[in-house]
Parts: structure tokens; sequence; C-alpha cells
């Protein structure tokens, strides 16, 4: 990020710029800043470095092909863009973004030290194990979501000289568990059901005394669930969602576990890189203490999402969706939220679908070429 201002200089959103300051009187100091402030050109745009964990996963791959495509960042250029994950990240795109690609553990001794070295100006932090392996394997979602985290905060700590990187946090509407109303506020406290939840809601505790001690610039976006998601399902508990209508538009069929009635909260994987890159360049003044955002989205039943399908893909999709009924998936998501206000985000500029409809178009034509 732009360093401190030395004496005689202001911070812009292109870096430093030198006006005039040995004035004799407080009218000609403030005309001579002025006659300079009229004459000033733009600078050339800052180059930046960029660091994505987990950028081997859905939303890493996304937004590692976006940055790449563009090559920048809001109205700055990106110089370096390092993608890290236990697999080596490829992005698509040619924008003269130099791409250094980290095969690593990131919970392992050292990794995290080496990753943040070059002292990256943006870090998006999406490594994670998802809802159903963090609930399985209670070590691997703490050593993941919570240990290597730390890891990472503080070795970013350690650098020490000022160095205070926009860090952008890949949290979870999972952070919230029973009693919830039908419709979640800003001011609702959270009370995760999950082991994920809770590991979520621990690193936002976390990002936020670390920005508060002004080692990072943090942010937390918590994400609805993310649908439809492409390529194959994954673990996490919430998969079905996404593969009642993913599997379907691509003639196969998919499996139900829950009634028809479950209601959720929900945003594409469009609309989720757009979350992303809008946090990294918020105005972090904006945010006060309050580090934590529940990103905007759609709430929709599993009805309302099978006549979308409907609407879009006609009957013989619909009939592709067969209903099998998973207690273990049932209980899980009985604890989940059904709907949030989203205000505070809506009002910093987040956006996203509107209804259901779009969230399955996004996914035709992003996915499937339209």
């Amino acid at each position: 990020m732009v360093g401190a201002a030395t004496s005689g200089e202001r911070i812009g959103a292109s870096g430093a710029v030198r006006f005039p300051v040995a004035c004799d009187s407080s009218a000609e100091r403030w005309r001579s800043k002025r006659q300079w402030l009229e004459g000033l050109q733009p600078c050339a745009p800052r180059r930046m470095r960029v660091l994505v964990t987990g950028a081997a996963g859905m939303l890493g791959r996304k937004l590692a092909e976006r940055m790449a495509r563009e090559g920048r960042l809001g109205s700055e250029r990106i110089s370096r863009l390092t993608l890290v994950d236990l697999v080596g990240a490829e992005p698509s795109g040619d924008a003269g973004v130099a791409v250094e690609r980290v095969v690593g553990d990131l919970s392992a001794p050292g990794v995290a030290a080496a990753i943040v070295a070059a002292r990256p100006d943006v870090v998006f932090h999406l490594a994670a194990v998802v809802s159903g392996e963090a609930e399985d394997d209670l070590e691997k979602g703490y050593r993941v979501n919570v240990d290597a985290t730390r890891m990472l905060l503080d070795a970013i700590g350690a650098c020490g000289q000022g160095y205070r990187p926009r860090v952008v946090y890949s949290s979870s509407i999972a952070v919230f568990g029973p009693p919830l109303p039908d419709v979640i506020g800003d001011e609702h406290c959270a009370t995760p059901a999950t082991s994920y939840g809770t590991q979520k809601a621990m690193i936002e505790l976390l990002l936020s005394d670390h920005s508060r001690r002004g080692f990072v610039d943090g942010v937390a976006i918590r994400l609805p669930t993310i649908c439809v998601r492409p390529g194959k399902p994954n673990l996490a508990a919430s998969g079905f969602f996404s593969s009642i209508i993913r599997e379907p538009l691509n003639g196969a069929d998919a499996v139900l576990p829950v009634s028809t009635d479950v209601r959720h909260w929900f945003a594409s994987p469009r609309s989720a890189i757009g979350f992303l890159l809008h946090a990294a360049t918020l105005d972090g003044s904006r945010l006060g203490g309050r580090r934590c955002l529940t990103m905007p989205g759609v709430s929709a039943t599993v009805a309302e999402e099978i006549e979308a399908l409907r609407r879009v893909a006609g009957e013989d999709a619909v009939r592709r969706v067969r209903h099998e009924p998973d207690e273990a998936i049932m209980r899980i998501v009985a604890g989940w939220p059904r709907a949030f206000q989203a205000r505070r985000a809506r009002a910093l500029g987040f956006r996203a679908e509107a209804d259901f409809d779009e969230i399955v178009r996004a996914y035709v034509e992003d996915e499937l070429g339209g």
C-alpha cells in the first residue's frame, strides 16, 4: 500500500504528490496550494502486487482469471499476481501481469512467511476446508481454517516497517446459527452451529484485532451460499443447492437430500468475484471498527430454485431432480440462516442478483456459453 507521506507530500489514489509549503502567510499558503492543484497532472497508476491463497479453488480460479485478464485492481495496475494452493493454479488471460505460482501448505511452518516476504499490497485469503469436510474432520478444519490463517496474519505482522496490506477474507454466513429470525439484520450476533461456522467466526475476530492493532487493513466478507457452482460437487454440505441446477442443465440426474420448503441465502460465482474485488478497493475508513460485512444475496426456497430451473430449461430438466432425504444434511441445513437485510454492505456498494432466475442465467452464460 502507499507509504506515509513525508513533509510537504500528500497521498492520492495514484501515490504521493508534492505541493509547496514554504509561504509567508496562511492566505499565500492556500493560494499557492490552489494554484498548484489547478495545474496538477494525473500521476501514472501505481503498480500493485496481489496475493491469492486457495487460488486453485473455484472462486480462486475465477478471481485470478479476472485479474489476469483485466490487469488491474480498481484504478491500479497489477504488476505481480501470486497464486498459492496445494496444487498449481493456472489463470487464463494475458494483460501483461507477471504470475507466480506457489504450491504449498499454508499451515506448514515457514510457508506463510515466504509468500508475504515480497509484501503484497492486497491479500485475498480464500484457502479453507469447506463445511462438510470441516464437520467430518475436526482437526483438519482447525488446522487449515484457523491455524493457517493465524500463521498468515502473524507473518504479515512480523514484516514490520509500516507494512499494512489490505486483507480480504472470505468468511461465510455459517457464522450465524440458531436461534435465527426469519430475516437477519446487521446487528445480529454470530452464534455458529457448526465447526466450520465457528472457525470462520474465530478468524473474523482475529482479523478485526489485527486490523485494530494496525498490522493489516482487513475486510471479512460473509459470503452467501455460492450457486450455481461449476464443475464437480465438493464436500460442502450445501453442495446440493448447486447440483439440483447444474446437473440437469448438463443433462445429468441430481439428488435432492432436503425438503423443497428449505429456504436459504444465495449469490452467483459472478457476484462473489464482484464482492471480493469491491472489498479490495473499499475505503477502509468507511468500515470503522466493524470489519465484517454480510454480503447481499437472494433468499429462495428449494422449490423456488426448481421453478427457476423450469423457466430456464423446461420440464425435462426438472424431472432429473430426484428426492432422496439425507438425515445428516437435513440436520446441518436446519440451523442455517434463511435471509438477510445486508443493508450495510449494500450502502457500501456491494451488489448481487435480484432473484434466482438471474443466478441460473449467470451459470448458463458463464459456464454453458449462453
